[in-house]
């Protein structure tokens, strides 16, 4: 009841935000307008010059009234007064579809990602195109003449204009709707994901019902709307081509950065409670397989025991095994195995991963089995030639499972990269560890559960890697650039997704970034529009790096006077861009030439 009540209020407070704006038009007349009863027949069955009637006989001795529009020498159409919350109803459909199965049929068809998009914009376009020339609607009802009620336009229930509305439709972002997404992408959609899902769509469809026949009755109680029914049909084809084309080019972006988000606010109160928390962790879902980890507490210094390891499951690919094939615990027991959830771009795991390394290289043969679980948290990090290239970069040789769809992250219940899950010889997790540090102690633990397994164990010295681990709040927070989970943007303009134009902020705050000139702003990363454009950084830390992609340089100037230029080429890496910086709050100026994107800041 939780989950459909946070659904159901991050629902309505999104269906009134500025993002609902650009379907508005569309819904108020093909989901309003058109279901009007607009004709209007005087006491001779006259339609004031719009059409003729004529009486049909009809069932039980009642006469029913058939009209002709003499505009366009065709029978009307039959008034459906429930075009409204059928238009809705397939926009909520769709929307749920869309949002929760969406991204895993395509991947499992291979298609891009934003296929189901451009097919329904596609479909608007001739929706449109068919309401604002009838002939047209014509030929394409042909195909599809064998069904008894094929059509999708004003002529039709609405729910096809519904569908099409959905799968285009993008709300704002916020906590509930994140929560979602991340469930759905992991695969894990249970009863409560579908209860948060359709419980949040339904909140957005009451406003736009609400719009929806208020259009309805306006164009019912006016006298231009009630002689003006070919009109209406001209001015819905209208709003629907313009819908699709403005999200073809990104104008609903463009209009949402142009007013203030009055509903960021109450979204974030709406989640901001612990209880709100724990019931959007859906990417965590609980089951009989990992419900007794939390009994382990987070970097203990001794052994704990917390149920049988979850299985490792749902890997897209595997390597560094024999024949690059799967692994699986059952055929590991009798050994320890360590698990680490890690990300090759991820800077907390860059520092992590050396330990690990050198663990493998110590105790890889005396019965310590490493498994590295690839989970990625960009999409570039789901391909597997990055990954392998990271690792590569790292030495990591023992073997890795590419966890794209966050299945073995889920079942572990994790949140952190990187993340340890020290499993014995038995199959018990023993010993959980998230973020960095701890590593004296699961080392230690490394050797004790080493020694349970084989008291005969020869074991050598200790690893002794140095702990490069930053004290807490003594460097700033890692920081990403695209708008799926910008951190610490300092400008005033707005920070939302498509083109627009930045300026530096007069006064820009500790720790935090800003940009100046023209930018393209996507989930994963920012690029310039239009030529060269800059970003100013204010941070504390020894070392600064960013991760990169594309082609062409970046140049970036600390506060002190010193300036390197990286060249950069090729697919998302990490670059070093300042090194041995002095304590204190630094500016780092940046400019990022075309052709370059910029994916995140991060720290050491």
């Amino acid at each position: 009841m939780e989950l459909v009540i946070i659904g159901l209020l991050g629902g309505l407070i999104t269906g009134i935000s500025p993002c609902i704006l650009p379907v508005l038009p569309v819904i108020f007349l093909t989901g309003g307008a058109q279901s009007a009863r607009i004709q209007r027949y005087d006491a001779l069955g006259t339609m004031g010059g719009v059409g003729t009637t004529a009486a049909v006989g009809s069932p039980g001795g009642a006469v029913a009234t058939a009209t002709r529009d003499t505009t366009t020498a065709e029978p009307a159409a039959e008034v459906s007064r429930w075009r409204p919350f059928l238009v809705i109803a397939g926009l909520v459909t769709s929307f749920t579809l869309v949002t929760l199965v969406g991204s895993l049929i395509l991947s499992a068809l291979s298609l891009p990602q934003d296929v189901i998009r451009w097919v329904a914009m596609a479909v608007l376009i001739l929706i449109g195109i068919g309401l604002i020339v009838p002939r047209f609607e014509h030929v394409l009802e042909r195909p599809f003449a064998f069904m008894p009620k094929r059509r999708v336009d004003s002529k039709g229930n609405g729910f096809g204009v519904g569908l099409a509305l959905g799968a285009v439709f993008v709300p704002c972002a916020g906590p509930v709707l994140a929560a979602i997404i991340v469930a759905g992408s992991t695969g894990q959609i249970g009863a409560g994901t579908v209860a948060l899902t359709v419980s949040f769509a339904i909140g957005v469809a009451v406003p736009l019902l609400f719009f929806a026949l208020a259009g309805r009755g306006l164009a019912e109680r006016v006298k231009a709307f009630r002689r003006r029914e070919r009109g209406l049909r001209i001015a819905a084809g209208i709003a629907m081509i313009a819908l699709a084309v403005g999200l073809a080019f990104d104008l609903p972006a463009a209009l949402q950065r142009a007013l203030p988000d009055y509903t960021a606010q109450i979204q974030e109160d709406l989640t901001d409670s612990d209880a709100a928390q724990d019931a959007l962790a859906l990417g965590g879902l609980v089951n009989d397989e990992n419900r007794e980890l939390d009994q382990c507490t987070n970097g203990a210094e001794e052994l704990e025991s917390c149920g049988t390891a979850p299985s490792i499951k749902g890997i897209e690919a595997w390597f560094n095994t024999p024949g690059d094939q799967p692994l699986s615990l059952d055929e590991l027991r009798g050994e320890v195995v360590l698990i680490d959830f890690w990300a090759y771009s991820c800077i907390n795991c860059q520092r992590s991963i050396p330990h690990s390394v050198a663990w493998d290289d110590t105790y890889g043969d005396l019965g310590l089995n490493v498994i590295g679980v690839h989970s990625p948290e960009y999409a570039f990090e789901k391909d597997e030639d990055n990954v392998r290239a990271g690792a590569e970069d790292f030495g990591i040789t023992y073997p890795v499972a590419l966890d794209n769809n966050l299945a073995t992250w889920t079942n572990y219940r994790n949140r952190y990269w990187p993340a340890h899950y020290l499993i014995d010889a038995d199959g018990t997790v023993r010993h959980i560890s998230f973020g960095e540090g701890n590593y004296e102690a699961t080392e230690d633990m490394i050797r004790e559960l080493l020694v349970d397994a084989n008291p005969d164990v020869d074991l050598p010295g200790e690893t002794n890697i140095d702990d490069v681990t930053p004290e807490v709040g003594s460097t700033t927070q890692e920081t990403f650039l695209g708008t799926s989970k910008d951190v610490n943007y300092g400008g005033d303009d707005r920070y939302a997704p498509g083109d627009g134009s930045y300026t530096l902020p007069d006064a820009q705050p500790d720790d935090s970034f800003a940009l100046e000139g023209k930018w393209t702003l996507k989930t994963q990363y920012a690029t310039p529009t239009d030529g060269p454009a800059s970003m100013r950084l204010r941070f504390h830390a020894s070392d600064v790096r960013m991760v990169l992609a594309g082609s062409g340089e970046v140049t970036v100037t600390l506060d002190n006077g010193q300036s390197r230029t990286i060249d950069v080429d090729g697919t998302p890496r990490s670059y070093a861009v300042a090194e041995d910086v002095a304590e204190g709050q630094h500016t780092l100026d940046v400019e990022v030439s075309e052709g370059v994107e910029a994916y995140s800041f991060t720290f050491g």
